[in-house]
């Protein structure tokens, strides 16, 4: 047989499956983690009881986060919380109740993850910690309930796109549009069950919480896994964050790729993705005259500390426009005390912004920020689709943070880069 190099995804499963596992094998792997929230983990629980399971493989490898209906809009919700509640209990799982904020933060945040891990989240978005090395992707409620009663799990290995980002970023443009723009060139289903192996100069350059967001989005491309290697600069995150020992994972130079896509930033601008798909992507400078009611900052997209101050440059001494809402949703309970702390949460808030509880906030329609029909939106999201914010009526316009500050602004998208 021909040996050859491997991929990171290729790596990672063949760490936890005890062998060689090629692209295409199907490996039963060890996991190192696994996370529910409450719009998942009460079908998990019910699923676990159906399984005639009594107790999880290892209460110190879940978490659950209380974060789509945080805190709880109705008795139904409240019923299904109480449900997680008492299960954490039962189990000894770490349990994060309403207002600590979004699944997706606080599994890195909180150090439950590290370069080199297996792990599992009964979340689409559970890609985000590929941003740091992490082999993360989402299940099913069923598939949770599986990895919480053995501690493994089934995987068919991926294959590989390897993405490019060439040149450097041009003032006023982010990780989110990069994403934008890689999702608006190869589609909504461009690398469906691939794994991104996400890499260059630029990325080099971004900040960890910046790659998170374009890890976050591997997804809406129909990824499994948004990759980057592990540089200097997430290791030194990780060890702010964590205490567990990481194993991070590079590519051979050898390793075989389905293809290779290079994006080049040198001319990007500000990327919005039109409704009602997050691959009707734009620039900015051709979406024409479009107002808007509502923004949105927030999510386990945008949600985190450098999103918000992005935004107060813009917004400093400014006003949201009248008849225009900004909705701010900070993606954790310690992003929003550094909010506080360093005058952002203050700057903001003057500028006409309002606030809601750390976690998932308008993105999922449940409680918050439902727009009334006809209304357009401008969100730091990762998704637009028909309905997705509670109300199929409405129309959902995706952005980087500078562009929703902009946005408010003028009541009409903008682009941000005239303001910086």
């Amino acid at each position: 047989m021909n040996q050859r190099g491997s991929t990171i995804a290729e790596k990672i499963l063949s760490n936890h499956a005890g062998k060689q596992a090629r692209a295409g094998d199907i490996v039963i792997a060890q996991l190192d983690f696994m996370i529910g929230q409450d719009g998942t983990s009460g079908v998990a629980i019910d699923s676990f009881r159906k399984m005639n399971a009594t107790k999880v493989a290892d209460p110190n490898k879940i978490a659950i986060i209380i974060d789509h209906s945080s805190p709880s809009p109705n008795e139904g919700v409240s019923a299904i919380h109480k449900k997680i509640r008492d299960f954490c209990v039962e189990q000894g799982i770490k349990l994060y109740d309403i207002g600590c904020g979004v699944c997706h933060q606080l599994t890195p945040e909180q150090g439950h993850v590290v370069p080199g891990d297996l792990v599992i989240g009964a979340d689409s978005h559970t890609c985000t910690y590929g941003a740091i090395n992490v082999f993360s992707t989402g299940i099913g409620s069923t598939d949770l309930a599986a990895g919480m009663i053995s501690g493994q799990l089934w995987f068919k290995v991926p294959e590989t796109m390897k993405i490019v980002y060439q040149g450097e970023l041009p003032k006023g443009v982010y990780s989110k549009d990069m994403i934008l723009k890689l999702i608006g060139d190869i589609g909504a289903d461009g690398a469906t069950y691939l794994a991104l192996e996400i890499s260059g100069e630029a990325i080099n350059n971004l900040s960890v919480d910046a790659r998170f967001t374009i890890s976050n989005m591997a997804i809406e491309c129909g990824a499994k896994v948004g990759l980057m290697a592990a540089d200097a600069k997430a290791l030194e995150w990780v060890k702010q964050h964590s205490t567990k020992a990481p194993h991070p994972v590079t590519p051979d130079k050898d390793a075989v790729y389905l293809k290779t896509v290079e994006i080049d930033l040198t001319k990007l601008e500000p990327q919005i993705a039109k409704p009602h798909t997050v691959d009707n992507v734009v620039p900015v400078s051709q979406i024409g005259e479009v107002p808007v009611q509502q923004g949105f900052i927030g999510t386990c997209t945008n949600g985190r500390l450098e999103d918000f101050q992005i935004a107060a440059k813009i917004l400093k001494g400014k006003k949201v426009k009248e008849g225009v809402r900004l909705i701010l949703a900070p993606a954790s309970k310690d992003i929003l005390l550094d909010l506080i702390n360093d005058g952002t949460y203050q700057t903001l808030l003057e500028a006409g912004a309002v606030a809601v509880t750390p976690g998932c906030g308008p993105c999922v329609g449940t409680h918050n920020g439902v727009p009334s029909n006809g209304e357009n939106v401008i969100s730091t999201a990762n998704r637009n689709f028909k309905g997705r914010m509670g109300n199929v009526n409405s129309f959902i316009y995706l952005g980087s943070p500078a562009t929703v500050a902009a946005s408010v602004i003028e009541g009409k998208i903008a682009d941000p880069r005239k303001y910086l």
